[in-house]
């Protein structure tokens, strides 16, 4: 058992107090089952409530940033050849691609809330600067204005965002990940970038099918490897890791929907259904079957 104290102003209680929690209480409940309850999707944005106990995700990477808030418990995660502890209040960042678990560190139990949001979204605000995606080393982050800037995205989980939010979510939300971050990223020139979105278009497009580097190459103008350079800076990943994700994104919804694993695999181009279940296990660190149970046996609180 790992014991944690805090004392004078850097206590947060275990009851979400705090000012950036006021109204979220009602969708805060004791994590005696594990769950995952899943708020309305928005383009390039995936927001949960997730509660568990115990180790409740192994070792897996996604090519969209995790950035969330630990409201209850204590919040355990390796990252980076590290184990990691956050306590109420803390922001989470963690960055495109890179290896990480997940599991509460107490038997309290954990509640946090997470958005994962694509590169391409924060890419779209960033383009102007023409610099590539933030780095924050320490993936564990205290700063409550940023906590807050995420807890109002995340603290109405039954309801859409709207657009507009969206628009000044995302750029105060740019601001705050390139203040923390390590090192300013070197910028690629407007013609790479153009490149860039090009191939990203292209792949959404066809995401359902196999793209071919012959294929890149004749719609970017770029060769495979300069391509492959350039798409790795702006969105953290390669383009044959971006198509894969965009497939296991749109299983994820069939999944969450209760069409069959078979059907799912047919319908976003996986082999079978063990296929599909390898990948998503490696991308999101848990079977496809249960993480089904887990959205399904999570309703919001009114």
């Amino acid at each position: 058992m790992v014991t944690f104290m805090q004392s004078g102003n850097e206590t947060l209680r275990d009851d979400v107090a705090g000012q950036i929690f006021e109204g979220l209480e009602r969708l805060c409940v004791t994590p005696e089952t594990n769950s995952i309850l899943s708020a309305p999707a928005y383009p390039g944005i995936e927001r949960i409530q997730a509660q568990f106990r115990g180790d409740a995700f192994e070792l897996h990477r996604h090519d969209t940033y995790a950035l969330g808030v630990t409201m209850r418990g204590v919040q355990t995660f390796r990252y980076r050849g590290e184990q990691r502890y956050s306590l109420p209040g803390r922001v989470i960042v963690l960055h495109p691609d890179e290896l990480h678990d997940g599991g509460a560190a107490t038997e309290d139990g954990l509640i946090y809330r997470m958005l994962y949001l694509e590169p391409s979204v924060l890419f779209q605000c960033l383009e102007t600067a023409r610099i590539g995606l933030p780095f924050i080393g320490d993936p564990i982050v205290e700063d409550d204005r940023l906590a807050g800037l995420l807890l109002a995205a995340l603290g109405e989980l039954d309801r859409e965002l709207d657009d507009l939010f969206v628009d000044d979510f995302v750029a105060r939300l740019a601001d705050g990940l390139v203040q923390h971050a390590n090192l300013p990223q070197r910028p690629l020139g407007s013609i790479a970038w153009g490149q860039v979105k090009v191939a990203r278009d292209y792949l959404e497009e066809h995401v359902m099918r196999g793209v071919r580097s012959e294929e890149l190459e004749r719609v970017t103008g770029l060769d495979r490897f300069a391509l492959a350079r350039h798409f790795r800076a702006v969105f953290a990943t390669s383009p044959h890791r971006f198509l894969l994700m965009r497939r296991l994104q749109h299983a994820k919804l069939m999944i969450g929907l209760g069409d069959s694993l078979a059907e799912v695999a047919a319908a976003t181009g996986f082999a079978d259904q063990s296929h599909l279940t390898r990948h998503f296990k490696k991308a999101f660190g848990i079977p496809p079957g249960a993480w089904s149970s887990m959205v399904r046996g999570s309703r919001p609180r009114r």
